[in-house]
């Protein structure tokens, strides 16, 4: 590098641009990297470059950029932080739990909401009234979460355990339940079913 002025030293003409010497400055100090002596001298003759032309703008020859007017204040500005926020949840329960549009919630719901109906006032059947609702509610479980997913196993799966699940949970409390309502004529079995339904329709619309 020449020693006559900064612009030699810096390798660029009197006429560059600032994102040219700012460029050129860049590159010589990956080119010198380690170099101690030469990288002093490079960021002299750069500062020197921006002086100069800061007394250029002062006498009204050129217009220099805000960002160059004072080379103390170069500094880099922190990167803004992602606006997105971050998920909280568990990466397995992500993967597990959808977000339904209000068909997804709706189309079930009424189907599920109807087989409870059935079950609850049309006594005159008995069981076999429940065991028609409980075929026709885990095809119904079976064809959304299909269509959702197009995985059918996965759908079979997901029903089995609802289905079993809710027959379990409502015969459980079904007892306590239904002593606590006794102005209202429902059956264990009966509530056993409306549990098991309201579980379905649950997987069906909030898991994938």
């Amino acid at each position: 590098m020449s020693d006559h002025n900064p612009y030699e030293k810096l390798g660029v003409s009197e006429d560059a641009s600032f994102d040219e010497i700012q460029d050129v400055r860049n590159r010589l100090f990956e080119q010198y990297k380690g170099d101690t002596k030469r990288l002093e001298t490079i960021e002299a003759a750069y500062d020197a470059i921006l002086m100069d032309r800061l007394r250029m703008r002062q006498e009204g020859k050129i217009k220099v950029p805000e960002r160059i007017r004072f080379p103390e204040l170069r500094t880099q500005v922190p990167p803004k932080e992602n606006p997105i926020p971050r998920e909280n949840s568990p990466a397995w329960l992500q993967k597990i739990l959808d977000k339904p549009n209000l068909t997804d919630v709706l189309l079930p719901g009424v189907w599920y909401l109807g087989l409870s109906a059935i079950s609850v006032f049309y006594q005159a059947g008995g069981d076999q009234v429940l065991q028609l609702a409980l075929v026709v509610g885990v095809g119904i479980s079976i064809y959304f979460l299909n269509r959702k997913e197009g995985k059918f196993g996965r759908a079979v799966l997901l029903t089995l355990v609802g289905l079993v699940t809710g027959l379990i949970v409502g015969g459980g409390v079904a007892g306590w339940f239904v002593q606590s309502i006794q102005h209202i004529p429902l059956t264990t079995n009966q509530f056993s079913t409306v549990v098991t339904f309201i579980l379905l329709w649950v997987i069906n619309s909030f898991l994938r």
